[in-house]
């Protein structure tokens, strides 16, 4: 049995449970290793603070119920969110790294889940909302469908997309700099989540590199 399938299993038979301590690397997880690094734990600590965290804030602000943090890393969007007593927010990440840095916070166990968000635990419908934030992009073409796929099955109102779009308008493809990433326009990523959603709005973010400009796409079920 696979690894991903053993964090499966565990997973299912618990809840959602605690599993990250002692739980092993990804072997061949190739472009991923940064995950695990004390390198990126740290910038995930402050990258989003100008622009995508308050961004997410007002997202969620008028929402209420149980909402799931994909790729959720250290946790941080996780506490910013705590101050919203509406809302019950779990997270899920590939990197029992990150999640131990994420338990570190405070963040209860129960709520934080060791996973690939191609092939998520969660039973259908089980969060009223979710949300990720620059991680999507980060999936090669096939595993992008099925983090949008498995995004839509376990959301039962709406789901929030922060992902950047090529500045150009051109579609530029997979690229490498610090993280692999897919660096295209709105027009590739659009008929992704369509497949999967009956209303899907873009808005602009305020993040943007020299490369890509950040949008938000909003998707509703």
């Amino acid at each position: 049995m696979s690894l991903l399938k053993r964090i499966r299993s565990k997973v299912l038979s618990g809840g959602y449970k605690k599993i990250a301590e002692g739980a092993p690397k990804i072997e061949g997880k190739g472009h991923l290793d940064l995950y695990w690094s004390e390198e990126m734990s740290k910038i995930l600590e402050t990258w989003g603070e100008k622009n995508a965290w308050h961004e997410i804030e007002y997202l969620m602000a008028p929402c209420q119920g149980r909402v799931l943090d994909i790729a959720c890393g250290t946790g941080r969007t996780i506490m910013q969110l705590s101050v919203f007593q509406e809302l019950e927010v779990h997270g899920c990440d590939i990197s029992d790294y990150l999640i131990r840095k994420a338990q570190t916070k405070g963040i209860s166990p129960d709520r934080l889940v060791v996973c690939d968000a191609t092939e998520m635990p969660y039973q259908s419908g089980l969060f009223d909302y979710s949300f990720s934030i620059g991680s999507l992009e980060h999936f090669r073409d096939e595993n992008c469908e099925a983090f949008i796929r498995e995004a839509a099955r376990v959301t039962r109102i709406g789901s929030f997309h922060q992902i950047p779009t090529s500045r150009d308008d051109i579609e530029h493809g997979w690229i490498t700099t610090l993280q692999s990433y897919h660096n295209n326009p709105v027009s590739w990523w659009l008929p992704k989540f369509e497949k999967q959603f009956r209303k899907v709005m873009v808005l602009r973010s305020l993040w943007e590199d020299s490369q890509s400009i950040g949008r938000w796409f909003l998707c509703y079920k």
